[in-house]
């Protein structure tokens, strides 16, 4: 899959983050095959609150900040029956939002690197056609498919300890 990474300012520091989203985007591939396809393209962005949330009003009509924001271009089926050979295709835009991502891994007790790569991951998976929202089998093969990839980063399991 071929990526589009733009990180604002916001986002400066110690952390290499492209190297993370494309750490991020080599694991989802291996436990979702269907987004190695060369033809896929993915669009994500680093950016502010402020960003995500005039994103989240204009396309979610949620007039608040969240931490991660994917917009799929391909359905689940398009996706499955896309020929590794051809044109280019879009899968989609992911975005995230820095405060929110920094606010949330304090929370949890976790670095904003380890935080910021289960939202890419979780990212990819809903460009991929996996909901959580749809149902609670679909929440947890989609869980199951985070803590694999996380696990293939060396990242521990995110959701340990929350029942």
């Amino acid at each position: 899959m071929n990526l589009d990474i733009s990180i604002d300012a916001v986002w400066s520091g110690e952390t290499d983050w492209e190297s993370l989203v494309r750490r991020a985007d080599d694991a989802v591939a291996k436990v979702v095959p269907e987004l190695a396809n060369p033809r896929l393209s993915v669009s994500l962005l680093l950016t502010s609150d402020t960003e995500i949330h005039a994103l989240n009003r204009q396309w979610r009509s949620k007039d608040k900040p969240t931490n991660v924001l994917s917009f799929p271009m391909l359905s689940r089926e398009e996706l499955l029956s896309l020929d590794p050979e051809g044109l280019p295709e879009m899968l989609g835009d992911i975005a995230l939002a820095l405060e929110t991502c920094t606010r949330e891994a304090a929370e949890k007790g976790v670095s904003l690197e380890h935080n910021a790569a289960h939202l890419i991951v979780h990212g990819l998976l809903h460009l991929a056609g996996y909901d959580h929202e749809d149902s609670p089998a679909q929440a947890d093969a989609m869980e199951q498919l985070e803590i694999k990839a996380l696990a293939l980063m060396g990242i521990a399991n995110p959701y340990e300890g929350l029942d």
